[in-house]
């Protein structure tokens, strides 16, 4: 009796699961079978990033800094990839070290830039070593933000839209034979940054739901301090100097991509209010 009962309570789970297959089966076939007949598979194509040549050019130019002076820029290859290197200097103090690298296309993400850098730091040297492990939090407000006009690129306006930018960074101390930094490392991108390739990829794949991309650029900001020195002597032009290269690269390689992403989350708020 109870192994008859047990297949009385088995066969309509199986027959219900059977039905949820067959569903799924038919759904994925309609929204296949239409890509399949025009060759427009829906994965197929990346959307464009929007404003990636300007974003590519920072290689070539690295950007500018109110308040500091750039005493030389290049551009180098650093783990395949290439890298625009800034020495900025500001009151006469030791150069700062800033390491820029952009989005070179659609398909190329953040991945292993940190270990690339540290190579690159180890090669020169013979010697690398990192400790002092932190984080440094900031935000990055509507109004520090100043956005390019399309038609005069040298007017610039502060646009009311633009979203406020929220930025997690590594903090850390390295060193080697010849100097001692204080190193904060972030992915920017138009609405935050964080030192995690995965935090980015999430937030472009939402982006990707609505046909839109989040460009991003590597930043390696590297602080020369006394030797094996404590870093948080160093904090607060830390702090202040990753929030001026964040609002630089809002202003403008990220601008356009900014207001896009920040229309994309208006009309989601339109949608649920209507719901």
């Amino acid at each position: 009796m109870k192994s008859v009962s047990l297949i009385k309570l088995i066969q309509p789970w199986q027959i219900s699961r059977g039905v949820l297959l067959v569903l799924l089966l038919v759904l994925v076939i309609m929204g296949a079978v239409p890509g399949y007949w025009t060759g427009n598979w829906p994965w197929a194509k990346l959307p464009p990033v929007t404003n990636l040549q300007k974003i590519k050019a920072i290689r070539k130019t690295g950007i500018e800094l109110s308040d500091w002076q750039t005493v030389k820029q290049q551009t180098i290859r650093i783990g395949g990839h290439k890298w625009s290197l800034q020495f900025i200097e500001q009151d006469q103090q030791k150069p700062v070290w800033l390491f820029l690298l952009p989005q070179n296309g659609p398909k190329s993400q953040p991945q292993v830039e940190w270990e690339d850098i540290s190579g690159f730091m180890r090669q020169r040297s013979g010697q690398w070593k990192i400790d002092s492990y932190s984080q440094i939090k900031f935000v990055v407000n509507t109004s520090d933000v100043e956005g390019k006009t399309q038609a005069d690129p040298t007017i610039t306006t502060k646009p009311k839209s633009h979203p406020k930018s929220v930025v997690n960074a590594r903090f850390f101390r390295a060193w080697n034979q010849r100097q001692t930094f204080a190193i904060v490392q972030w992915y920017a991108w138009p609405e935050g940054g964080n030192p995690a390739p995965s935090r980015w990829f999430w937030v472009d794949q939402l982006a990707q739901l609505h046909r839109k991309r989040v460009p991003w650029v590597a930043v390696n900001i590297q602080i020369p301090i006394e030797p094996l020195g404590d870093i948080e002597n160093s904090r607060p032009i830390a702090e202040s100097l990753s929030k001026m290269i964040q609002t630089a690269l809002m202003s403008d390689p990220l601008a356009e991509e900014a207001s896009s992403i920040q229309s994309m989350k208006d009309q989601q708020s339109k949608m649920k209010a209507q719901g």
